[in-house]
């Protein structure tokens, strides 16, 4: 089994000239999609009319995604995606606040998106189980059993970076990680970390280590399976919408050579970047990034990476779907 732990397309529309530069529709066009963009700004409902204003200005995401950034709005092209097919609604108030400056990038009148969008929701993600991202399952539920822990934690990721260091001896020294949370729930005050080593790891000699705005509670090891579930105390009790910024790290080196890292979501959505670093001593041949469907799944959608002058390798995944995501390499 190999080191893992877990946590709870784009699509533009661009009209081009010969040279493939953005251009405003033409003349003839104009009139067709400006009465478009006035129905649909009348009646809704919002992923109709965003499309139909961006139709009309002619404007491809990326570069409404760069006049944002202009304006101080940090939103990513698949986000945008997400929000003009209607796979995701602009509920959060930084997203909100994206809408209203978008307002004035398309062009539009003060309120013409956001009345659209009518009261916020407050459905909760859907969680898959944990099982169905890490193996063996019994051994994490006799963990999470052992903590008292909820099913549901009331925490779900926004944002999440984490680097893996192999060492000499091709084993997984430790991970770091910097984690943005957000409750969706009231009364949150910890977070419950996975950590899962590599085959023959001594679990008693792997260290949690709270980085950054928390500290470590209750600690539960699990010698056969290699796996560790770490309590992080916050500082103070969440509210629905209340986000926190979490750094922690893993210290272990004690397992078998390691050729995967992988990372279990049960919860989709939140941006995920993984960076794998290797020794001088102790370089791969091959790497490349993989997706699973569960914890026995063959790997799919694998992709090659190319090990840089630093050594490292690295994904990055926006709106991350429930599931398994991680890299393997080769050695030689």
């Amino acid at each position: 089994m190999p080191a893992q732990s877990a946590e709870p397309a784009q699509q533009g529309l661009q009209q081009a000239n010969s040279k493939g530069n953005p251009a405003r529709p033409r003349a003839h066009q104009t009139s067709r999609l400006e009465a478009d963009l006035a129905d649909a700004l009348h009646t809704g409902p919002f992923p109709v009319a965003l499309r139909a204003a961006l139709a009309a200005r002619g404007l491809a995401l990326s570069r409404v995604q760069h006049r944002l950034a202009q304006r101080g709005i940090r939103v990513g092209v698949t986000s945008l995606s997400y929000w003009q097919r209607g796979i995701r609604r602009p509920d959060r108030p930084e997203s909100l606040r994206a809408v209203t400056a978008l307002e004035e990038v398309l062009e539009l009148p003060a309120h013409a998106l956001t009345r659209l969008l009518g009261p916020p929701s407050t459905e909760q993600p859907v969680a898959r189980p944990y099982r169905s991202v890490l193996a063996p399952a019994s051994a994490l539920e006799t963990l999470l059993a052992g903590l008292e822990a909820p099913t549901d934690g009331g925490l779900h990721t926004v944002a999440h970076y984490e680097q893996v260091r192999i060492g000499a001896h091709r084993e997984l020294l430790y991970r770091d990680s910097h984690h943005v949370v957000r409750a969706h729930r009231d009364g949150v005050d910890r977070y419950l970390s996975i950590h899962q080593g590599d085959p023959g790891c001594d679990v008693d000699r792997i260290r949690v280590t709270a980085v950054n705005n928390c500290r470590v509670g209750r600690v539960r090891r699990h010698a056969d399976s290699g796996m560790i579930v770490a309590e992080l105390l916050l500082d103070a009790r969440l509210r629905t919408g209340d986000t926190a910024v979490l750094g922690y790290r893993f210290e272990d080196g004690t397992g078998a050579p390691s050729d995967e890292y992988v990372r279990g979501f049960t919860y989709g959505g939140g941006d995920y970047v993984l960076q794998i670093a290797f020794d001088r001593c102790a370089l791969p041949v091959r790497c490349r990034r993989f997706t699973r469907t569960s914890p026995s799944a063959a790997r799919d959608g694998l992709v090659e990476l190319t090990l840089n002058a630093h050594r490292t390798v690295h994904l990055v995944q926006p709106e991350v779907r429930a599931g398994v995501l991680g890299i393997t390499w080769d050695w030689d």
